[in-house]
């Protein structure tokens, strides 16, 4: 589950993490309400107006700006709010922003020039252990710091059952080139910033910049949170901060119901259950000159009622021109799946307007294979993988 970055920061600060203040708004005066109350708050003159949405870059796309007066903060969040907003992490129509955040200047002048630092906190999957990332190039995408200056790239594995340790936060700040009062600052940030990820069950944290201030103040100027969502049970304060606007509709409407899916933009809508034979299903279907439509997986009790459900969802995808049902019959019957894609089918009528492969495999799967050729149906039905494939090749040709 993603996090805006004013939810982000919220959670970080409730952790002891040092942030750049600031206030969500949704409508240009209740912005200019924030940037007074932060001028009263921090002291701050000039504000920093953030769109609200789920995707990083928002700045190239015009969706971050600097305010220096009241009059500037009025005229930006109007034209910010409600803009649709493309970034080189959104799709090709952008992302309409329904708020911004109002955030107070932080990179007043003083003794020494504020540097920009970038951090994330991440699970390594090859090792099982959490690792920090971290680099003196912040402000800048991390994958252009790894294609032209990999060397400025640190990590810090932690061992699960340790935990960072205090060398290893020292560490961090010595390689960031800090000492005196900004070495202890950050120390404190990378410490607070290890703790929040772990019990908060995020799977990242990406704070970039990660600021060093003129008087030596470590702060999180941005942040991008993602949280676990098989955890969020444990969490139920952070799940209600899920913004089901920035989700697909159809994603959202799939896992109310208990399915598992996810929205690709091919032509082959294809009805699995589980994630293995899911995953050589969208194999299958590159195979055979397709691109999948999308994963989903009914899971384990595909009765009638679930696969017209699954249909229903898979074909509110006008790009798709064929769905391939490829089911392995271990707890549930291939007869009682077969029946249930039957029973969909007279359910949903002229709904359904391309055609069906279907391929059963498992326990009574000749009962099924029987079942599908007697329905009078206009099912295709397959046995074999490459039989499968070659129907789907056939039907998009």
């Amino acid at each position: 589950m993603n996090l805006h970055e004013y939810q982000g920061k919220e959670l970080l600060s409730s952790f002891g993490v040092r942030i750049q203040r600031g206030i969500v708004a949704d409508n240009h005066l209740k912005a200019v309400d924030a940037a007074k109350q932060l001028a009263v708050e921090t002291g701050t003159g000039w504000w920093v107006i953030k769109a609200q949405i789920h995707a990083g870059g928002r700045g190239k796309g015009g969706g971050v700006k600097l305010a220096k007066s009241l009059q500037d903060v009025e005229t930006i969040s109007e034209s910010i709010i409600g803009m649709m907003l493309v970034t080189p992490q959104t799709p090709p129509q952008g992302k309409k922003v329904h708020q911004v955040l109002i955030a107070e200047d932080v990179y007043y002048p003083g003794a020494n020039e504020p540097e920009e630092y970038y951090m994330s906190v991440l699970l390594n999957r090859a090792t099982g252990k959490n690792m920090i990332m971290y680099s003196t190039e912040g402000g800048m995408d991390i994958e252009t710091v790894a294609d032209k200056t990999p060397h400025l790239i640190f990590t810090e594995e932690m061992d699960p059952l340790l935990g960072l340790q205090a060398f290893q936060a020292r560490k961090i700040a010595f390689n960031l080139g800090l000492s005196g009062n900004a070495l202890k600052e950050m120390i404190k940030f990378v410490t607070s910033l290890y703790t929040a990820f772990v019990q908060s069950d995020a799977t990242l944290f990406e704070i970039n910049p990660v600021l060093k201030t003129s008087d030596d103040k470590i702060l999180a100027v941005d942040s991008k949170v993602v949280l676990d969502d098989n955890a969020l049970f444990r969490h139920k304060d952070l799940a209600v901060l899920r913004d089901f606007r920035e989700e697909s509709p159809i994603e959202v409407e799939a896992n109310a119901a208990g399915l598992n899916y996810v929205d690709l933009d091919g032509n082959v809508g294809c009805m699995v259950n589980g994630a293995g034979l899911a995953m050589s299903t969208m194999d299958l279907i590159k195979q055979s000159g397709g691109e999948p439509a999308n994963f989903l997986d009914v899971g384990g009790t595909a009765d009638a009622k679930r696969v017209e459900t699954a249909f229903r969802i898979i074909l509110k995808d006008t790009n798709v021109k064929a769905i391939l049902v490829n089911i392995f019959g271990g707890i549930v019957r291939c007869d009682r799946v077969a029946q249930g894609v039957i029973d969909a089918y007279k359910n949903m009528g002229d709904a359904i307007n391309v055609p069906i492969i279907v391929r059963l495999q498992g326990t009574n799967a000749k009962e099924a294979q029987e079942l599908l050729d007697n329905s009078g149906l206009d099912l295709i039905s397959a046995t074999e993988f490459q039989e499968a494939a070659d129907k789907v090749q056939k039907v998009l040709a």
